[in-house]
């Protein structure tokens, strides 16, 4: 069993236990390597979990180089699988969304930071349990929405790793097939995180010492890569969105109290 290391973030107010922290790196560590396997969704459990140890600010700052690091073999799996025209566009949004939330990042308070993720957790979950199937003629990709959406995915991204929900709002109507929307994600994501390396560097979230933590948390992520990649082969999407839907409302829910009374 791994010991605890000191360079571990404190909550706080009270300390952090080694094996609930390593149990929770690794569970969302392997949340992060399904959600560059096709399964988007599952990355947003990545930060609410680990702040159920940590502070969810430093919970992003350690995930992010397991987001990149994971997001290498993610490119890779899906390298055929994508649509150029909406890869352009959210390079724009998200660059844009990025940009607002590094200029705003030294006025959002921790606790803003943990209710907005479990809002935005809840919100999402609840969508996905509720809507009804999207329906009608695929949707052109327009400029428009297009960038007003990832926009808002980068800005999510940015202060919580929680880009999906604004970004499924856009691309669910476009009419993509399975594979095509996997690969599209996963590769504007793998943009996105890599814009986020600078400013969280300058804002003091990306400690280099942290990096022996994600280096562990490497192992769990690339296995779930591959697996993500497999179950979105032969697995059908309603099985999996309900699973993460209910474990994402569970999760959002402790959050939002944390955020609202802790």
């Amino acid at each position: 069993m791994l010991a605890q290391p000191d360079v571990i973030p404190e909550q706080k107010g009270r300390a952090v236990d080694g094996t609930y922290f390593w149990a929770l790196g690794a569970l969302a560590a392997f949340c992060v390597g399904l959600s560059k396997g096709g399964l988007p969704a599952f990355g947003m459990l990545g930060v609410p979990l680990l702040s159920l140890a940590i502070s969810p600010v430093a919970a992003a700052g350690l995930l992010l180089p397991v987001f990149v690091f994971s997001d290498v073999f993610g490119v890779w799996a899906y390298r055929r699988e994508f649509r150029g025209d909406v890869v352009r566009i959210a390079i724009v949004g998200t660059t844009a969304g990025a940009l607002i939330g590094w200029i705003t990042a030294s006025m959002v308070s921790e606790q803003f930071v943990r209710l907005l993720i479990g809002v935005i957790g809840t919100v999402f979950a609840l969508n996905l349990l509720l809507r009804r199937k999207v329906s009608g003629p695929p949707k052109e990709a327009t400029w428009g929405k297009g960038v007003f959406w990832t926009t808002v995915a980068g800005f999510t991204s940015f202060v919580s790793h929680a880009g999906a929900p604004p970004w499924q709002v856009w691309v669910l109507p476009l009419g993509m097939s399975k594979l095509v929307f996997a690969g599209t994600t996963t590769i504007v994501f793998a943009i996105m995180n890599a814009t986020k390396i600078v400013p969280y560097y300058f804002l003091g979230q990306l400690e280099l010492q942290n990096l022996r933590i994600a280096a562990v948390l490497f192992l769990p992520a690339v296995v779930a890569v591959f697996i993500g990649y497999r179950l979105v082969k032969v697995i059908p999407d309603k099985v999996f969105f309900k699973i993460v839907a209910w474990a994402l409302l569970a999760v959002s829910s402790k959050l939002i109290w944390d955020g609202l009374f802790g």
